[in-house]
C-alpha cells in the first residue's frame, strides 16, 4: 500500500504528501477509519453539551449547531495546521461548570459566562502566539508524561464504565451496578456483551476492531430497547452569534476574573494532558521530550474556544476520546479532517447521531484504557522522587475526576519531593513557573 502511494499520481498521492501518511507508516483506509472512530465515540458531545447548557437557559438546537460547528473549526485546525490524529470539541466538566456554578449557583446570566469564554479564548490565542503554552508542556518531566497518559487512559476507562451504567454512585462514592449483568434498566449488560464483542475482535487483530464493536453494539441495542431512532429535523439550526455581556462585567469584575481563570487553567491543563497522552500512545513524542507541531495544537484549543464562545457554547478542548482513534491507527490530520467533515455532516444529520447510545461506544473506551497502560512500565518505579508524584498524578486523575486536578498533584508532588530530596536540580525554571500557578489556584480556589 505504502508503495503504491508513492507512486500514484492524482488525490491520493497529493493526500499523502500533504499528511505526510506513509512517512509515518499509515494509509488512506487507516486514517478513514481512525477519524470516524473517533467521531463515533465523541459524537455523544452533540447531545450532551446541549443538554447541560440549556439548563442554563439556552435553547438545545442554537448549542447543538454552536457544538458541531466550533468542532468542525477546531479540528479542521487540528488537521491542516498541525497535522495531528486528535479531535475538539466542548470539553465535559466545563460546560457543567458554566451551568450548574456561574449560572445557576453563582446566579449569573449564560451570556456573562460565554463572555468570560471569549476572553479566556483570546488570552490562550496570545498565550500560544509567544509560546508560553508550549513552553509549560515541554516543562513536564518525562515520568510524570508518560503518567499523564496512563492516567487518561486508566480515566476514559473509568468514564466508559459510567456511560454503561456498570459503574454508579453509591454508598461508597462509586459502586458496582448491582443490575449490570441484567436486562435492567440502563442497558449495563449491552455495554458488557459490546465489550466482549470488541475484545475478541481486538484478539484476532481484526482492523477498525473499535468501530465495528461501536456498530455492532448499536445494533444489538434495538432488542435491549436501549437504541432508539432520536426523530427530529433534518435541517441544521443556526447557533448564536456574539452572545456577550460585557456590560455585566463592571459590577462583578473579580467574580468575572475568578469564573475567567478557572475556565482559563483548567482547560489549559486538559488540554495539556490529553496532548501528551495521546502523543505518546501514537508514539509521536520526540527524543527531547517535545510534541510534533505542539504550538499549532494549541492554537487549534485557542481558535476553537473563541469561535465556540461567539457561536455559543462553553470552552473546546481537545478530546481524550482522540485516543480511540489513535488506537485504531490514526497518526496523521487526515484522520481528524475526516472528523471535521463528519462534524459538519453531522448538522444535517442529528437524529441519526443521536441514536448512537452511550452503551455502544462505552466499550470503545474501556479498551483504549487497556491500550494506553503500555507507558507505565517504563516510569522510573524504584525511584521515589519519581515514582510517587508519578502515581499521584494517575491517582488523582481518576478520583477527582479531573486530568488537570492529577496534573496539579503530581507537578507539586514532584517539586516538593525533588526539593526536600536534594535533588533540585531536576527541577527546570519553567517546571517551578508551573507549580507556582497551580499553588495560584489553589489559593484563588480558598478565596
Amino acid at each position: 500500500m505504502a508503495e503504491n502511494l508513492k507512486t500514484k499520481k492524482g488525490p491520493t498521492c497529493g493526500l499523502d504528501k500533504f499528511f505526510h501518511i506513509t512517512e509515518r507508516k499509515s494509509d488512506i483506509k487507516t486514517e478513514i477509519m481512525a477519524g470516524v472512530t473517533t467521531f463515533l465515540t465523541m459524537a455523544y458531545i452533540l447531545a450532551v453539551n446541549p443538554g447541560i447548557l440549556s439548563v442554563a437557559g439556552m435553547d438545545f438546537s442554537k448549542v447543538f449547531a454552536a457544538t458541531a460547528i466550533s468542532s468542525a473549526i477546531a479540528t479542521l485546525v487540528m488537521a491542516l495546521a498541525a497535522n495531528l490524529p486528535f479531535a475538539l470539541a466542548p470539553g465535559m466538566g466545563l460546560n457543567a461548570f458554566l451551568a450548574y456554578t456561574v449560572c445557576l449557583s453563582m446566579g449569573f446570566t449564560w451570556q456573562f459566562a460565554l463572555t468570560a469564554v471569549f476572553i479566556e479564548g483570546i488570552i490562550f490565542l496570545i498565550l500560544t502566539a509567544v509560546n508560553i503554552r508550549e513552553a509549560i508542556v515541554n516543562s513536564i518531566p518525562s515520568n510524570l508524561k508518560k503518567a499523564i497518559g496512563v492516567g487518561i487512559g486508566m480515566f476514559i476507562a473509568f468514564i466508559g464504565l459510567q456511560n454503561a451504567g456498570i459503574i454508579i454512585g453509591g454508598a461508597t462514592l462509586v459502586d458496582l451496578n448491582p443490575k449490570w449483568c441484567t436486562f435492567g434498566e440502563g442497558g449495563s449488560l449491552l455495554a458488557v456483551i459490546g465489550l466482549l464483542i470488541t475484545s475478541i475482535l481486538l484478539a484476532y487483530k481484526v482492523k477498525g476492531a473499535l468501530l465495528l464493536g461501536i456498530v455492532i453494539t448499536t445494533i444489538l441495542g434495538i432488542p435491549f430497547k436501549v437504541t432508539n431512532y432520536a426523530g427530529g429535523s433534518y435541517l441544521p439550526s443556526a447557533p448564536y452569534f456574539f452572545p456577550f455581556a460585557f456590560g455585566e462585567i463592571g459590577g462583578h469584575l473579580f467574580d468575572f476574573i475568578i469564573v475567567m481563570f478557572t475556565f482559563l487553567f483548567v482547560d489549559m491543563f486538559d488540554t495539556v494532558g490529553t496532548l501528551i497522552g495521546c502523543a505518546t500512545k501514537a508514539d509521536m513524542i520526540n527524543e527531547d521530550g517535545s510534541i510534533p507541531n505542539c504550538k499549532e495544537a494549541l492554537f487549534a484549543d485557542a481558535v476553537g474556544t473563541t469561535v465556540g464562545a461567539i457561536l455559543g457554547t462553553s470552552t473546546v478542548t481537545t478530546f481524550v476520546e482522540s485516543s480511540a482513534g489513535v488506537a485504531e491507527g490514526g497518526r496523521t490530520g487526515f484522520s481528524a479532517l475526516v472528523v471535521a467533515i463528519l462534524f459538519v455532516l453531522s448538522l444535517f444529520l442529528e437524529p441519526l447521531f443521536g441514536s448512537i447510545p452511550s452503551q455502544a461506544t462505552a466499550p470503545a473506551l474501556i479498551l483504549v484504557g487497556v491500550m494506553m497502560m503500555t507507558p507505565v512500565k517504563d516510569i522510573e518505579w524504584n525511584d521515589y522522587s519519581e515514582a510517587v508524584p508519578a502515581f499521584l498524578c494517575i491517582l488523582f486523575m481518576i478520583c477527582s475526576y479531573s486530568i488537570s486536578n492529577g496534573i496539579m498533584l503530581g507537578i507539586l508532588s514532584y517539586v516538593i519531593i525533588k526539593l526536600f530530596s536534594g535533588k533540585i536540580k531536576d527541577i527546570s525554571p519553567m517546571t517551578w513557573v508551573v507549580a507556582a500557578l497551580f499553588l495560584i489556584k489553589i489559593v484563588v480556589g480558598l478565596l
